[in-house]
């Protein structure tokens, strides 16, 4: 089974071009579905604010459960970060997300799933893409994300969590087909699933950090790419 971090990337990648659709920053976004997954396999909570101006802490919950540490590297790894220090959701967003899509890409490379791809731009410049290889999963992920945002089906913690972070990122209404249907409409399907009970209220309570969290950091790094362009 992928990882939510997987799917994302997924969702956010052409499949023909193999290079990330429109202007999202992948890094908190990668970093947030990291940690996401680790909330909503109840290994990490989000503890009490000790003030207006200090963020709650993330910190490992279950760390003498037999199946913590996660036996998935990738999560292993995101595990063990959070386990060295409590550290904000913001702060841990921009630290499991570096490094993580090429991480990511190689490990959907090794399923088949992708296909990585070597080229020049000018023929000077290295360029890595990763087109589609096989399209089935992604095609099935779409369609469950589709019966959620365009035809009203309730989501299971899984797909709300995905929801969720797509929400994040500003492309919950950029993922999914949705003739007959508007982009606002989409739009706001996909902030009251976000929003909506599907998951335990700790559980739930840790997802909605991350994915706040995350949000915030997308935007920043939006916000400071338009600034370093001129706005242009």
């Amino acid at each position: 089974m992928t990882l939510i971090a997987e799917d994302l990337l997924l969702l956010m990648l052409d499949d023909d071009t193999g290079t990330v659709q429109g202007s999202v920053e992948l890094t908190p976004l990668l970093g947030g579905a990291l940690l996401a997954e680790l909330a909503l396999m109840d290994a990490v909570r989000i503890g009490e604010k000790k003030g207006l101006w200090v963020p709650a802490k993330v910190r490992i919950s279950m760390a003498d459960a037999p199946d913590l540490p996660p036996r998935d590297p990738l999560l292993a790894e995101a595990f063990q970060l959070v386990h060295e220090k409590d550290r904000s959701a913001q702060d841990l967003v921009g630290r499991l997300g570096k490094g993580a899509r090429d991480k990511l890409t190689t490990r959907l490379v090794d399923a088949g799933i992708l296909e990585r791809k070597e080229s020049k731009i000018l023929g000077i410049f290295p360029r890595t893409t990763w087109p589609a290889a096989d399209r089935r999963h992604e095609e099935a992920l779409r369609r469950d994300l589709t019966a959620v945002l365009v035809e009203g089906t309730e989501p299971d913690p899984r797909l709300g969590t995905i929801v969720a972070l797509l929400v994040a990122a500003g492309r919950a209404h950029k993922t999914v087909p949705h003739l007959g249907v508007t982009d606002r409409d989409v739009k706001a399907r996909a902030r009251a699933v976000a929003e909506g009970n599907w998951a335990a209220k700790a559980v739930k309570d840790a997802i909605d950090a991350v994915t706040a969290a995350t949000m915030a950091a997308v935007t920043a790094a939006a916000t400071a790419a338009a600034i370093g362009t001129g706005g242009s």
